[in-house]
């Protein structure tokens, strides 16, 4: 490890900028508000413009694509449904994420043995390269090593603290908006996320063969 990176330190935040979110929630308000009209064209905007959002989430979440799949067909199916008891079109994109986490909740409970994250899958579709791009790591280790060790550190967190570092490192939102969308205080997302970051780094000083 170069110079004074001697520990991994773990700061992932999301690619996308405050203002560009900004500009997001504004056009899916008014798509919001057309859609609860009855504006079939408007809610197909909703689901073009969520997407990719909504199934990297789920991916993040449940480690298999063909899981994330169906939970982005769930997810938009339980959008359209109760679209109309959602009130404030300025909470939109906290209410999705929170759709998103309770079906990938429910695709947890119904499967027959515990989650686990699927290296392959999520390699392939390149979820963990936050993760590994801002991941002090070994210089010398090549992008699908440094990849593999963060795969397998994800495997060791409990599905709270995966969706919380999800949710707050990868996505990049606000503590205060984890906190909602996950019924959670602010305290217990950033103890969640304090404690995924420290496995994650204990776990890859293991592999490199240091001591914790």
């Amino acid at each position: 490890m170069a110079g004074g990176s001697e520990e991994l330190v773990l700061t992932m935040t999301g690619s996308r900028s405050e203002a560009e979110q900004g500009a997001d929630q504004r056009e899916s308000a008014q798509l919001l508000k057309k859609a609860k009209a009855g504006d079939a064209s408007a809610f197909k905007q909703i689901i073009i413009q969520h997407q990719r959002q909504v199934l990297m989430t789920a991916l993040r979440l449940l480690g298999s694509l063909e899981l994330a799949q169906d939970a982005s067909q769930e997810v938009f199916l339980r959008l359209y449904k109760y679209l109309h008891k959602h009130s404030d079109t300025r909470k939109f994109p906290p209410w999705l994420y929170r759709v998103t986490v309770n079906v990938c909740r429910d695709i947890n409970r119904r499967r027959q043995k515990n989650s686990m994250l699927s290296l392959d899958e999520l390699q392939h579709n390149g979820s963990l390269a936050e993760v590994a791009d801002s991941t002090d790591l070994e210089l010398t280790l090549t992008r699908s090593e440094q990849r593999d060790i963060v795969a397998k550190a994800l495997k060791t967190l409990s599905e709270k603290e995966r969706e919380a570092l999800v949710l707050r490192d990868i996505q990049g939102l606000p503590t205060k908006t984890v906190a909602r969308i996950l019924g959670s205080s602010e305290a217990t997302i950033r103890s969640q996320v304090s404690t995924a970051r420290v496995k994650i780094k204990r776990f890859a000083e293991h592999f490199l063969g240091r001591k914790s």
